[in-house]
């Protein structure tokens, strides 16, 4: 049972640092799979565009 537990978690993890650079960030796509599921968490992060960069001055 904690062997699922861990894999559900560092699955949420794996996701969450794909998603640093999008548009929910690390945090969003961490607990959006933590809240939902990992699987939930990969077809946002697909779903989602690449934040834009700012022009600096």
């Amino acid at each position: 049972m904690i062997e699922y537990i861990i894999l559900y978690v560092l699955g949420s993890l794996i996701i969450a640092m794909f998603g640093a650079n999008r548009k929910l960030g690390f945090w969003g796509y961490f607990f959006a799979s933590l809240l939902f599921s990992p699987f939930i968490g990969i077809i946002l992060f697909f779903a989602s565009d690449k934040r834009k960069k700012k022009d600096c001055c």
